[in-house]
């Protein structure tokens, strides 16, 4: 996929494959719930302020409505707290955790 916007990108690696990229954070979550990612697969996304990639598991959030994001989600991600805390684009956003945009992660099967 063509990406629009680097402070809104997504993607998602996995060994032996060509990685996938996303324009939209939560282009990147459907896919995942559409898609259970190979095991070892690894997503990321952009920080919307600094630009720089992050582990999507680890990343902060925010749904902010009045953010234009390429498909509508109005998913912003940031490397952490501090971050999304310093971009003006995050205020007045509710803040979530990743389980919240991305669904929980699947469970091991018990033994």
């Amino acid at each position: 996929m063509l990406v629009s916007d680097p402070r809104t990108a997504a993607q998602l690696v996995a060994r032996g494959e060509e990685p996938l990229f996303f324009d939209d954070v939560g282009c990147l979550a459907r896919y995942l719930r559409e898609h259970p990612p190979r095991p070892g697969a690894v997503a990321y996304v952009a920080d919307h302020r600094s630009g720089a990639w992050v582990l999507a598991r680890e990343a902060s959030y925010v749904l902010q409505p009045v953010a234009s994001t390429p498909m509508g989600s109005h998913f912003l991600a940031y490397r952490d707290p501090r971050s999304r805390d310093s971009d003006p684009a995050a205020a007045g956003g509710r803040p979530l955790a990743p389980s919240e945009v991305f669904g929980e992660p699947p469970r091991e099967p018990v033994r």
